[in-house]
């Protein structure tokens, strides 16, 4: 671009030709970039754009290297920006000193330099540091956000395409209200209110960060007063007691073709309520007391939702089923992979039940409800289907929220504290855990017309006789 430099700060040009600057030569309309010089404030000067912007700045040398530097001060404004501010600034920086006033203009680069960061650089930037292991409370080393990889796909599947090589100081919540409007539209894929919100949760703590002290990228977090999503509605699916009976029992067809202890795993989360990643690996050595009056599985604190270990008890059903998954087998998980001694994945339980699809939309391996004639549903809906039958059965709201890994929030309708229960309280409430997981397993029983197999008191007192 060409430029006009009207006068120089200093020299003959400047003394013969320098003009005093005012607020009204910095809105002059030029048809080319010029710079004008200051004759009141030496060094101070100008820059004026045809597109009407005015850039004031500072010239001086730097004492350390000899050289001549620049220091930007703003952009003109009649109101905020004026010229007379301008020169109060820069008496004011010379008033620090060579060196200090160097150091200043130089701080001021390197957050400029920051703040010059692009969306997809911090994305990086935020995947790395939370996938770095720290130490976790149980001692051993694990990412430091053990969900990162749920984040890193909303930042990366919303966020980059759209925002990735935007300056992250120049995001705006305009701009992530409108990518959030394009989510729930449909216009990046499925309609989703849902993956809305995702997007929302994973960009706010992307520019919360993005802004804490030391990384200073942006200034604020654009994510706010965002308007309101449209509210979710919860799941309520829960099976019949025709449709539990149907699938139980589909379950051991021989046709099926799905593995037998992905099979297993399903009849598993619904005699014990437990997640998917809590039971999906289980291990041997989580096992307690199988041949006992109070057997139970310690599921570790690292495949917890809630980062707490839980202790479940296991009803007589869910012994058969961990003891069939262990036949045979001298693997050390209970639902091991086919691929060898080592977890499934986490996601082969829903995979099972929804079936797979080719690339052109067509079925490629059928799902069980679909071969079993039934409306879809979720492994996280089996949960809801055997707390729905404790409730029938009686048993107590804060009983079943302890099987469910809930946290109860009111006792015989009074609150209580939450720091009772994550501080003082380590009550793992054994005795109402198994009254209600084995009400649970008898009513399946009953449902699927299975006799229970002879307790062993039972079969010792059989054997005396």
């Amino acid at each position: 671009m060409d430029t006009t430099i009207t006068t120089e700060p200093a020299g003959k040009r400047a003394r013969n030709g320098s003009v005093i600057l005012t607020d009204r030569m910095c809105e002059k309309r030029v048809t080319k970039r010029i710079k004008l010089y200051d004759r009141k404030c030496p060094g101070l000067y100008v820059s004026i754009t045809p597109a009407g912007v005015a850039t004031l700045s500072f010239k001086f040398t730097d004492k350390q290297t000899g050289k001549q530097r620049t220091g930007w001060l703003g952009v003109h404004n009649p109101e905020t920006v004026t010229v007379e501010d301008a020169r109060s600034t820069v008496y004011r920086l010379k008033g620090m000193g060579g060196n200090a006033l160097a150091e200043t203009f130089r701080e001021r680069k390197v957050q400029q330099a920051k703040r010059g960061k692009t969306v997809g650089e911090i994305i990086d930037e935020r995947i790395e540091w939370m996938k770095t292991l720290v130490r976790k409370p149980d001692g051993e080393m694990r990412p430091r956000i053990e969900t990162w990889d749920n984040v890193a796909s909303h930042l990366r599947r919303f966020i980059s395409p759209r925002l990735g090589k935007k300056i992250a100081s120049e995001v705006t919540k305009h701009d992530i209200a409108t990518l959030s409007n394009d989510i729930v539209a449909g216009k990046l894929g499925v309609p989703s209110v849902a993956n809305a919100r995702h997007m929302r949760r994973a960009a706010s703590g992307l520019f919360n960060w993005a802004a804490e002290a030391g990384r200073d990228y942006v200034t604020a977090s654009p994510c706010v007063n965002l308007p309101k999503l449209d509210p979710e509605h919860p799941r309520t699916r829960v099976l019949t007691e025709d449709e539990i009976r149907i699938f139980w029992h589909g379950l051991d067809r021989d046709d099926l073709p799905w593995d037998r202890r992905t099979r297993l795993a399903l009849k598993f989360a619904l005699v014990t309520m437990l997640r998917s990643g809590e039971l999906l690996a289980a291990h041997r050595d989580e096992l307690f007391e199988l041949d006992g009056d109070n057997p139970r599985f310690d599921v570790p604190l690292k495949r917890v939702k809630k980062r707490r270990v839980i202790q479940q008890p296991l009803s007589d059903l869910a012994v058969e089923i961990i003891r069939e998954a262990l036949r045979g087998s001298n693997k050390q998980y209970v639902f091991a992979s086919p691929l060898g001694d080592q977890p499934m994945n986490r996601k082969v339980m829903a995979t099972a039940l929804r079936g797979t699809k080719r690339k052109n939309g067509k079925t490629k391996t059928p799902g069980i409800f679909a071969l079993l004639g039934l409306r879809p549903f979720t492994p996280h809906d089996l949960r809801r289907t055997a707390a729905t039958l404790a409730g029938d059965l009686g048993f107590d709201d804060a009983w079943i929220a302890k099987c469910l890994d809930h946290a109860a929030s009111k006792k015989q309708e009074q609150i209580v504290p939450s720091v009772t229960g994550r501080v003082y309280n380590h009550s793992k409430r054994m005795k109402e855990k198994r009254a209600v997981l084995d009400g649970v397993a008898a009513e399946l029983r009953r449902i699927i017309g299975k006799p229970a197999p002879a307790t062993h008191a039972e079969t010792k007192l059989r054997l005396a006789a």
